[in-house]
């Protein structure tokens, strides 16, 4: 995580199910509104999902303190709802995708 301005830049990978990619990337052109208005009420910036042929899941997005939008994400009950949806669609996880995110240490940044 590295700042930019007062927000910080966060990336993470998952790994999606290659029997489950097409499924996945459906569900996602149809995020529910009120899971949407919860990520951004919480803190979460600029939230992109890249997903690679073999499942790789690259997120990005920016925040000004990741923990405490996490957190405040996990209180959400529309989280809770989406976060038992999606776990279907991962590999190696132990609990929820949420749960599963691990910032990636920012080695380079050019502005």
């Amino acid at each position: 995580m590295t700042s930019s301005g007062s927000r910080k830049r966060v990336c993470f990978l998952l790994k999606v199910r290659q029997d489950r990619l097409e499924e996945y990337e459906l569900r996602h052109q149809a995020v529910w509104p009120d899971m949407l208005s919860a990520l951004r009420d919480t803190g979460w910036h600029n939230y992109s999902l890249f997903l690679r042929e073999d499942g790789l899941l690259v997120g990005y997005l920016e925040t000004d303190d990741f923990e405490a939008a996490q957190e405040a994400m996990a209180r959400t009950e529309v989280n809770a709802r989406w976060q038992a949806e999606m776990a279907q669609y991962f590999e190696d996880l132990d609990g929820r995708p949420d749960e599963g995110m691990r910032p990636l240490t920012e080695v380079f940044h050019l502005d």
